[in-house]
């Protein structure tokens, strides 16, 4: 654990020395308190006390935000060869994947704890839904999550940062929303089976407070075919 908390913090503060973090926190509070206060379908216009139009807008947000932050984990130590010299310090191949993860799901964590004082104003506006507020942070975690394992494992397959980006957001769009497109002219066991590969119905079910075990499950088996995908890749490179 604490190799990989080193790992976790040396990351973490990179974020923060290449700008990165303060780019992608005022971004996302920026579009996030945009959309959710001023624009569109915000609080006030449908008039409920409820963080539902914040997690919509976060929901595509983090979408695009998390490919950006991602595409430099591998990409650049591939292309500077810094990840040879990471690789032979004595660390297993789990524990860079994992500090990495960890790393930017903090950054993530982080720019959300900057949200809560919508909590609170909503709150103080009306009697909001407790458990669903807490279940739809829950779900964008998760999302954050899985989509960061997606990310790191497209950065580790490539020394181009741009590369990554694109594969990571051409996958996140599969599950994003072109499963349950594809889902809605699907019928029988495949119809099942694409909307159950769709994110967006996890995530809805979960932002509305409904917390339950397939929907869990769902994100962390996205998030361990990612991580252990790239720690696979790293044992192929290492050998």
């Amino acid at each position: 654990m604490k190799q990989i908390w080193v790992i976790t913090t040396r990351e973490l503060q990179s974020f923060f020395d290449s700008l990165t973090a303060y780019i992608m926190l005022i971004a996302f509070l920026g579009f996030s308190g945009l959309f959710t206060w001023l624009y569109g379908s915000d609080i006030f216009f449908v008039k409920q006390a409820s963080l539902q139009a914040f997690f919509g807008v976060a929901y595509w947000t983090l979408f695009f935000f998390i490919p950006a932050l991602t595409m430099r984990q591998f990409a650049e130590e591939n292309k500077t060869g810094t990840i040879e010299l990471l690789l032979t310090r004595p660390v297993r191949d789990w524990q860079v994947v994992m500090g990495k993860f960890l790393a930017t799901l903090l950054l993530i964590v982080i720019a959300l704890a900057f949200t809560l004082p919508y909590y609170i104003t909503v709150a103080n506006l009306g009697n909001i839904d407790h458990g669903a507020t807490i279940s739809g942070y829950l779900g964008l975690i998760l999302i954050s999550a899985a989509y960061i394992s997606i990310g790191i494992f497209t950065s580790s397959i490539s020394n181009n940062q741009i590369v990554g980006f694109m594969l990571a957001l051409a996958i996140g769009i599969l599950f994003h929303f072109l499963f349950s497109f594809l889902a809605q002219g699907a019928t029988g066991i495949v119809g099942d089976v694409l909307y159950y590969l769709s994110v967006g119905n996890h995530f809805e079910s979960i932002s509305r407070g409904v917390i339950d075990s397939k929907d869990i499950l769902f994100f962390l088996s996205i998030i361990f075919l990612g991580l252990i995908s790239t720690e696979a890749v790293l044992q192929k490179n290492r050998n």
